[in-house]
């Protein structure tokens, strides 16, 4: 009787779970203000500090720097709430650009696009595979899978640029819809759907459930190892998508391209709330922060500051972000 009584004391109760939704919500409201905050403070100080940062063609350039970057955020937000990693997504821009450019010259941007993605999609769920069948820990299966991706980017061109493609995918590139670049159109309606998908729909739900507890997960008969191969397939797809992007609006395959590009992406996702603990994260936000980091990098930049100092400033804003999380993971404990 007093060990039933004891369990029953130790389950959360219908307040306790309110009180706990409740504090959860606040800290993202509170997270999301202040990237905001921090947004609007970056620009304001780069505004004063060089009259070019709200030019109109500063603005365009701040647009093209961050679609790609956010493209690959959108993956990587579902990756990380399910407390996993995917450290590949720049080799795979490389692989899937260097062999849809090979598909576009010999055929058509169309049949290009489509081998493209179908690089993305086959990368993509050999991670999730792996990562969900052999429980081997998602930075190593990502890591080797980076490594992989790189060297055959490299050995199937001969580390030499693919030049002369098709016009239609220069024009793709370079197209303006009003003053917005056509590339952060697409970005923009590929975040929506996702947001769209982790917030409002089963799958999402899953997502959530996944990375807040696995075991939990498994126990309420949710399809766990499905689920985790699928969020794989999406961010090796949307790595794809901004390989094709890319391409377009450079005018050229590169096999070195996206290079640290994932890193990029996954600190844009932990600056917009994503927790690496799993659990935790929106598109949206995601968005706000890669958002962040590409005005942090053009105002830096019109300011005289070297490429190295602007390395090692994202590296402290990263680890700003990081510790940001590990203390609102101990609040919410």
């Amino acid at each position: 009787m007093t060990t039933t009584n004891s369990a029953l004391m130790d389950q959360p109760t219908d307040e306790g779970r309110t009180i706990s939704n409740r504090t959860a919500a606040v800290l993202r409201l509170l997270n999301s203000s202040l990237i905001a905050a921090a947004l609007i403070v970056l620009i304001v100080l780069f505004s004063i500090l060089s009259p070019h940062f709200l030019s109109s063609s500063n603005i365009v350039t701040i647009f093209d720097s961050v679609a790609v970057i956010a493209t690959l955020a959108i993956g990587q937000t579902f990756v990380i709430v399910t407390a996993g990693i995917d450290l590949s997504q720049g080799s795979v821009i490389a692989l899937s650009g260097v062999l849809g450019a090979q598909a576009m010259n010999g055929h058509n941007v169309v049949w290009g696009t489509v081998v493209a993605l179908l690089i993305g999609l086959a990368v993509g769920a050999f991670n999730g595979a792996l990562v969900a069948f052999t429980r081997i820990p998602a930075f190593i299966v990502t890591l080797g899978t980076l490594s992989i991706c790189s060297g055959a980017a490299q050995m199937i061109t001969g580390g030499q640029p693919i030049y002369q493609l098709p016009a239609s995918l220069s024009n793709f590139g370079t197209a303006y819809v009003g003053v917005f670049p056509f590339i952060i159109l697409v970005t923009i309606v590929l975040a929506v759907i996702g947001q769209v998908v982790l917030a409002r729909t089963r799958f999402g739900r899953s997502v959530y459930a996944i990375g807040s507890s696995r075991p939990a997960a498994l126990l309420s008969g949710l399809p766990v190892r499905r689920n985790i191969v699928l969020v794989y397939v999406l961010s090796g797809l949307l790595a794809a998508i901004g390989a094709v992007l890319l391409t377009a609006y450079v005018n050229t395959a590169l096999p070195t391209a996206g290079t640290d590009y994932e890193l990029y992406a996954i600190a844009a996702v932990v600056i917009g709330g994503g927790s690496l603990f799993g659990g935790q994260g929106a598109v949206w936000a995601s968005m706000l922060g890669a958002l962040l980091l590409s005005v942090l990098a053009v105002g830096t930049q019109l300011l005289g500051v070297s490429t190295y100092s602007q390395t090692v400033i994202l590296g402290c804003v990263v680890l700003a972000a990081v510790y940001i999380d590990s203390f609102r993971k101990r609040v919410a404990i």
